[in-house]
């Protein structure tokens, strides 16, 4: 599913397997952003609204709780998921 600007949904919590899913590889575009944005010091609700397509001001909890869950994905993908892209494995 995608939103209106063809980018892919967003969980309100990103996975937490121990592998690669479906959904870190339609999401891989927004990790990095994610990351992108994390090092240029925006805050949760800048990325929040600009790269996940939340309004905080509608629900903060649920986007800080998306921000959040995302990121930790993107960082486990920089540690982990990016050796299982390597070998080719899913």
């Amino acid at each position: 599913m995608a939103d209106r600007a063809g980018s892919p949904s967003v969980a309100d919590r990103a996975p937490s397997d121990g592998r690669i899913t479906e959904y870190d590889r339609s999401h891989f575009a927004i990790y990095t952003r994610l990351l992108d944005a994390e090092r240029a010091g925006a805050s949760a609700e800048e990325m929040a609204r600009n790269i996940l397509g939340l309004d905080p001001g509608d629900d903060a909890e649920r986007a800080r709780r998306a921000v959040a869950s995302h990121l930790e994905r993107a960082h486990w993908m920089t540690v982990h998921g990016y050796r299982q892209l390597a070998a080719g494995r899913r």
